[in-house]
Protein backbone atom coordinates (compact mmCIF):
# COMPACT_ATOMS: atom_id res chain seq x y z
CA UNK A 1 0.00 0.00 0.00
CA UNK A 2 2.91 2.64 1.09
CA UNK A 3 4.62 1.78 -1.90
CA UNK A 4 1.43 1.93 -4.15
CA UNK A 5 1.30 5.56 -2.51
CA UNK A 6 4.84 6.40 -3.26
CA UNK A 7 4.54 5.31 -7.08
CA UNK A 8 0.90 7.65 -7.65
CA UNK A 9 3.25 10.87 -5.59
CA UNK A 10 6.22 10.20 -8.29
CA UNK A 11 4.21 9.70 -10.78
CA UNK A 12 2.71 13.39 -9.87
CA UNK A 13 5.56 14.97 -9.25
CA UNK A 14 7.43 14.06 -12.16
CA UNK A 15 4.22 14.84 -14.46
CA UNK A 16 4.40 18.63 -12.70
CA UNK A 17 8.01 18.64 -13.62
CA UNK A 18 7.70 18.24 -17.14
CA UNK A 19 4.34 19.96 -17.57
CA UNK A 20 6.08 23.20 -17.38
CA UNK A 21 8.78 25.44 -18.46
CA UNK A 22 8.85 24.97 -22.17
CA UNK A 23 7.78 28.61 -23.56
CA UNK A 24 10.10 31.84 -23.53
CA UNK A 25 8.21 33.52 -26.44
CA UNK A 26 5.85 35.24 -24.19
CA UNK A 27 5.55 37.08 -20.76
CA UNK A 28 3.11 34.40 -19.00
CA UNK A 29 5.74 31.39 -20.62
CA UNK A 30 8.64 33.20 -19.49
CA UNK A 31 7.26 33.84 -15.83
CA UNK A 32 6.42 29.85 -15.40
CA UNK A 33 10.31 29.27 -17.23
CA UNK A 34 12.07 30.88 -14.50
CA UNK A 35 9.42 29.34 -12.25
CA UNK A 36 10.58 25.77 -13.46
CA UNK A 37 14.33 27.18 -14.07
CA UNK A 38 14.19 28.19 -10.04
CA UNK A 39 11.91 25.05 -8.70
CA UNK A 40 12.86 22.03 -10.81
CA UNK A 41 16.37 22.76 -12.21
CA UNK A 42 17.20 24.52 -8.77
CA UNK A 43 19.18 27.50 -10.97
CA UNK A 44 18.62 30.00 -7.68
CA UNK A 45 21.35 27.93 -6.27
CA UNK A 46 23.55 28.22 -8.92
CA UNK A 47 23.35 32.06 -9.52
CA UNK A 48 25.03 32.11 -6.01
CA UNK A 49 27.67 29.63 -6.51
CA UNK A 50 28.72 29.83 -9.82
CA UNK A 51 30.77 26.56 -9.28
CA UNK A 52 33.08 28.50 -12.30
CA UNK A 53 36.67 27.95 -12.23
CA UNK A 54 39.11 28.41 -15.02
CA UNK A 55 41.58 25.57 -16.54
CA UNK A 56 44.14 26.98 -18.90
CA UNK A 57 43.50 30.40 -21.11
CA UNK A 58 41.40 28.88 -23.64
CA UNK A 59 38.99 26.85 -21.22
CA UNK A 60 36.66 27.08 -18.19
CA UNK A 61 34.38 24.63 -16.05
CA UNK A 62 30.98 25.78 -14.73
CA UNK A 63 27.49 24.33 -13.81
CA UNK A 64 24.61 25.20 -15.49
CA UNK A 65 25.08 29.07 -17.02
CA UNK A 66 22.36 31.21 -16.15
CA UNK A 67 21.37 34.43 -17.93
CA UNK A 68 22.74 36.70 -15.03
CA UNK A 69 26.07 34.92 -15.66
CA UNK A 70 26.34 35.54 -19.29
CA UNK A 71 27.92 39.39 -18.94
CA UNK A 72 31.31 37.81 -17.00
CA UNK A 73 31.06 34.87 -19.18
CA UNK A 74 31.40 37.60 -21.98
CA UNK A 75 34.25 39.98 -19.89
CA UNK A 76 35.93 36.65 -19.60
CA UNK A 77 36.27 36.43 -23.08
CA UNK A 78 33.90 33.16 -23.71
CA UNK A 79 33.34 32.42 -27.36
CA UNK A 80 31.89 28.50 -27.14
CA UNK A 81 30.22 26.80 -24.44
CA UNK A 82 29.97 23.05 -24.62
CA UNK A 83 26.93 21.57 -23.07
CA UNK A 84 27.31 18.32 -21.50
CA UNK A 85 23.48 17.74 -20.68
CA UNK A 86 22.54 17.58 -24.13
CA UNK A 87 19.78 19.85 -26.28
CA UNK A 88 16.52 19.89 -24.33
CA UNK A 89 12.76 21.67 -24.38
CA UNK A 90 12.93 23.28 -20.62
CA UNK A 91 13.91 26.42 -18.90
CA UNK A 92 17.25 25.85 -18.37
CA UNK A 93 18.30 25.43 -22.11
CA UNK A 94 15.95 27.64 -23.46
CA UNK A 95 17.44 30.56 -21.37
CA UNK A 96 20.75 29.09 -21.98
CA UNK A 97 20.73 28.97 -25.60
CA UNK A 98 18.78 32.79 -26.12
CA UNK A 99 21.80 34.00 -23.70
CA UNK A 100 24.41 32.64 -25.98
CA UNK A 101 22.64 34.35 -29.30
CA UNK A 102 22.19 37.54 -27.29
CA UNK A 103 26.65 37.47 -25.94
CA UNK A 104 27.59 36.18 -29.47
CA UNK A 105 28.68 32.60 -27.95
CA UNK A 106 28.30 29.65 -30.27
CA UNK A 107 26.51 26.42 -28.13
CA UNK A 108 27.18 22.76 -28.88
CA UNK A 109 25.05 20.43 -27.37
CA UNK A 110 27.10 16.43 -25.95
CA UNK A 111 24.84 14.94 -23.27
CA UNK A 112 27.19 12.38 -21.13
CA UNK A 113 26.23 10.78 -18.17
CA UNK A 114 27.79 11.07 -14.60
CA UNK A 115 26.74 8.16 -13.55
CA UNK A 116 27.24 5.69 -16.21
CA UNK A 117 29.88 4.95 -18.73
CA UNK A 118 29.41 5.77 -21.93
CA UNK A 119 30.99 4.37 -25.62
CA UNK A 120 34.00 4.85 -26.60
CA UNK A 121 32.30 7.20 -29.32
CA UNK A 122 31.30 9.42 -27.11
CA UNK A 123 34.49 10.28 -25.27
CA UNK A 124 36.13 10.78 -29.09
CA UNK A 125 33.32 13.08 -30.06
CA UNK A 126 34.13 15.35 -26.83
CA UNK A 127 37.50 15.59 -27.61
CA UNK A 128 36.59 16.10 -31.44
CA UNK A 129 34.42 19.26 -30.06
CA UNK A 130 36.95 20.50 -28.23
CA UNK A 131 39.60 20.79 -30.91
CA UNK A 132 36.89 22.46 -33.25
CA UNK A 133 35.77 25.22 -31.14
CA UNK A 134 36.72 28.61 -30.96
CA UNK A 135 38.56 29.19 -27.78
CA UNK A 136 37.89 30.03 -24.95
CA UNK A 137 35.20 27.68 -24.58
CA UNK A 138 33.01 26.57 -21.67
CA UNK A 139 32.41 23.08 -20.34
CA UNK A 140 29.39 22.67 -18.10
CA UNK A 141 26.76 20.28 -17.10
CA UNK A 142 23.98 20.38 -14.34
CA UNK A 143 26.09 21.07 -11.43
CA UNK A 144 29.61 21.04 -12.63
CA UNK A 145 30.60 18.28 -10.86
CA UNK A 146 30.25 15.13 -12.64
CA UNK A 147 30.56 15.19 -16.08
CA UNK A 148 31.80 18.48 -16.39
CA UNK A 149 34.48 17.01 -14.03
CA UNK A 150 35.38 14.17 -16.77
CA UNK A 151 35.58 16.40 -19.36
CA UNK A 152 37.97 19.14 -17.06
CA UNK A 153 40.16 16.05 -16.25
CA UNK A 154 40.55 15.23 -20.31
CA UNK A 155 41.16 18.47 -20.98
CA UNK A 156 44.08 18.82 -18.75
CA UNK A 157 45.44 15.23 -20.09
CA UNK A 158 45.37 15.34 -23.90
CA UNK A 159 45.63 19.64 -23.89
CA UNK A 160 47.94 20.39 -20.89
CA UNK A 161 49.85 17.43 -20.13
CA UNK A 162 48.56 17.35 -16.76
CA UNK A 163 49.57 14.55 -15.11
CA UNK A 164 46.92 12.10 -14.27
CA UNK A 165 46.93 12.52 -10.53
CA UNK A 166 46.65 16.03 -11.06
CA UNK A 167 43.41 15.91 -13.93
CA UNK A 168 42.16 13.53 -12.19
CA UNK A 169 41.30 16.00 -8.79
CA UNK A 170 38.93 17.90 -11.55
CA UNK A 171 36.90 15.39 -10.29
CA UNK A 172 36.59 16.24 -6.32
CA UNK A 173 34.45 17.39 -3.73
CA UNK A 174 36.02 20.93 -4.36
CA UNK A 175 33.59 20.51 -7.01
CA UNK A 176 31.05 18.79 -6.08
CA UNK A 177 31.72 15.82 -7.23
CA UNK A 178 31.20 12.45 -4.56
CA UNK A 179 33.81 9.64 -5.67
CA UNK A 180 31.54 7.37 -2.93
CA UNK A 181 28.51 7.76 -4.66
CA UNK A 182 27.33 5.92 -7.71
CA UNK A 183 29.41 8.99 -9.78
CA UNK A 184 32.66 7.72 -8.97
CA UNK A 185 32.76 5.37 -12.29
CA UNK A 186 34.24 8.13 -13.68
CA UNK A 187 37.23 8.37 -10.81
CA UNK A 188 37.43 4.62 -11.38
CA UNK A 189 37.78 5.07 -15.40
CA UNK A 190 40.53 7.94 -14.87
CA UNK A 191 41.84 5.62 -12.66
CA UNK A 192 42.22 2.45 -15.42
CA UNK A 193 44.04 4.44 -17.90
CA UNK A 194 46.28 5.36 -15.00
CA UNK A 195 47.25 1.87 -14.70
CA UNK A 196 47.52 1.10 -18.31
CA UNK A 197 49.82 4.01 -19.42
CA UNK A 198 52.28 2.39 -16.45
CA UNK A 199 53.52 -0.43 -18.54
CA UNK A 200 52.40 1.41 -21.93
CA UNK A 201 52.24 5.77 -21.85
CA UNK A 202 49.91 6.02 -24.88
CA UNK A 203 47.23 9.63 -24.92
CA UNK A 204 44.42 8.87 -23.38
CA UNK A 205 42.52 9.76 -26.66
CA UNK A 206 44.39 6.31 -27.72
CA UNK A 207 43.57 4.39 -24.53
CA UNK A 208 39.53 5.06 -25.29
CA UNK A 209 39.58 4.31 -28.82
CA UNK A 210 42.08 0.77 -28.48
CA UNK A 211 41.60 -0.66 -25.24
CA UNK A 212 38.77 1.60 -22.81
CA UNK A 213 36.00 -1.24 -22.18
CA UNK A 214 32.86 0.40 -20.31
CA UNK A 215 31.08 -2.66 -19.96
CA UNK A 216 34.22 -4.43 -18.02
CA UNK A 217 35.35 -1.05 -16.25
CA UNK A 218 31.50 -1.25 -14.85
CA UNK A 219 31.67 -4.70 -13.90
CA UNK A 220 35.17 -4.26 -11.72
CA UNK A 221 33.71 -0.84 -10.61
CA UNK A 222 30.11 -2.84 -9.23
CA UNK A 223 32.88 -5.59 -8.57
CA UNK A 224 34.97 -3.38 -6.11
CA UNK A 225 31.81 -1.74 -4.37
CA UNK A 226 30.40 -5.11 -3.75
CA UNK A 227 27.47 -4.85 -6.19
CA UNK A 228 27.19 -7.60 -8.91
CA UNK A 229 24.63 -5.31 -11.10
CA UNK A 230 24.52 -1.72 -12.68
CA UNK A 231 22.29 0.55 -10.96
CA UNK A 232 19.90 2.99 -12.86
CA UNK A 233 21.67 5.28 -14.99
CA UNK A 234 20.98 9.32 -14.26
CA UNK A 235 22.21 12.35 -15.83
Amino acid sequence: MLSTLYAKIKAKERAWKSGFGTDISTPEGRRDARKHNNLVDHAFLRRILPNRYQLSEDAWRSNQPDPVHFPRLSEIGIKSVINLRGPDIYSYYLFEKEACEEYDMALYDLPLQARELLPAETYLELFDLMDQVEKPMLLHCKSGADRTGLAAAFYLIDYMGAPIGEAAKQLSIKYSHQHWSKAGILDHMIEAYAEHIEADPIPIRDWIRDHYDPVALTSSFLAKRGKTSPEPSAT
